[in-house]
């Protein structure tokens, strides 16, 4: 059988939803582009790589600038509020491959505001792989989804949505079809309607690889997360980055071995998200040191932008 692949072409067509509205009519692409955009942040701050030494403060900074633009608070404890209670028993799916794992340090910084807002020590937990044995997680009234961002050999991209196949004791029956049915483990009780956030980590992204081999020539260090309440969204946009790096990094419309259709999936079958770019809000934070922030004024200011749709400037 001749294998197939995937371009950046054909993804952005599913991205957009055309292949939805040539199989069911266009009249269901209209109404989904109406609807309310979902909002994503996308933060970067270069010293998080370029000072290891400052890495865990940079990074409490990163992620509290991102949860306090997605929910729109002038605090970060405010923020947090809005996302976890101290009555919660928080879960914080992390992601432990140990070629790119979830840095320590962003695990950290989650882990200082769920403590921060009042959620005991004992009523928290951070774990991967056993995530089924834990009894955390099946107390869990709430879950905090974070993982690196990288290229998949059969789901395409390693997502948000994929970091939960841990709640699956069978995953090998998920790699069938590109993992198209990733989506459903997010009905599961022991999942759904628990997750307060989803952190795509692209601090360093792989944009290219082959079986479980890390090359570091397709690894770059891009200082960013990417930060939303919607799953389905958030690995859109990471998606949509890693595309955008291949076609700069190798110049051409360079093939995929899978084509992420799992996050199209996840929105058309089992309504996750927002998996159409122009359906969804992007909040780009990009610190400046040569900036003056103008409420402390002092040097060093984040620099706000706001997309919708393919045309973002990643900044590569």
């Amino acid at each position: 059988m001749e294998e197939k692949i995937f371009t950046r072409r054909d993804f952005f067509r599913a991205a957009a939803g055309a292949a939805v509205a040539t199989a069911l009519g266009c009249g269901i692409l209209e109404k989904a582009q109406a609807q309310p955009a979902a909002k994503v942040v996308l933060i970067r701050n270069a010293g998080v790589l370029s000072q290891p030494d400052k890495m865990q403060e940079i990074l409490q900074s990163m992620v509290d600038e991102a949860v306090k633009a997605l929910l729109g608070t002038s605090e970060p404890l405010e923020a947090w509020g809005k996302l976890i209670k101290s009555s919660d028993v928080v879960g914080v799916k992390t992601n432990v491959w140990a070629k790119l794992p979830t840095p320590k340090a962003l695990e950290g910084a989650i882990k200082r505001r769920v403590l921060d807002v009042g959620v005991p020590e004992k009523n928290m937990d951070i774990d991967d792989r056993g995530v089924l044995k834990n009894p955390i997680f099946h107390r869990a009234t709430g879950l905090i989804n974070v993982r690196p961002l990288r290229t998949h050999r059969w789901a395409g991209i390693g997502s948000c949505l994929k970091n939960y196949i841990q709640f699956d004791p069978d995953r090998p029956s998920f790699h069938e079809d590109a993992c198209a049915a990733l989506g459903k483990i997010w009905g599961y009780p022991i999942v759904q309607g628990k997750t307060r956030l989803n952190i795509l980590s692209a601090l360093t992204p792989q944009f290219y690889g082959r079986g479980t081999n890390v090359d570091p020539r397709y690894v770059w260090p891009y200082g960013g997360l990417i930060v939303g309440t919607d799953p389905v969204a958030v690995d859109t946009v990471g998606a949509h980055l890693v595309q955008v790096k291949r076609i700069a990094f190798f110049g051409e419309d360079q093939p995929m071995d899978s084509l992420p259709s799992h996050i199209v999936v996840a929105d058309k079958k089992y309504h996750l998200g927002a998996s159409d770019l122009n359906r969804i809000q992007l909040i780009k934070l990009d610190y400046s040191q040569n900036e003056i922030d103008i409420h402390t004024q002092q040097r060093g200011s984040w620099i706000r932008k706001v997309y919708r749709g393919d045309q973002v400037e990643f900044g590569l």
